[in-house]
């Protein structure tokens, strides 16, 4: 795997542990709920643009996302 690709997975796993620290859910709950609305691929999709972005302002993008998409937490 290539060292783009490990960053990739690293940050995202990041992300899954602050979401999940923000809403009390487990990191396996937080990336179910992720994977679930969309935010996973949404994340790849535009990863160029979210891992310039503070981990706060992504939390909040992510969390906007998932709801816009069905989910609950806000």
């Amino acid at each position: 795997m290539d060292r783009l690709n490990l960053h990739k997975i690293d940050f995202l796993v990041a992300l899954i542990d602050e979401f999940g620290k923000r809403f009390g859910l487990s990191n396996r709950e937080s990336y179910r709920y992720i994977n679930q609305y969309g935010g996973v691929q949404m994340f790849l999709n535009h990863y160029d643009i979210l891992h310039t972005l503070p981990f706060r302002d992504m939390v909040d993008g992510m969390a906007a996302f998932c709801h816009r998409h069905g989910g609950k937490l806000v």
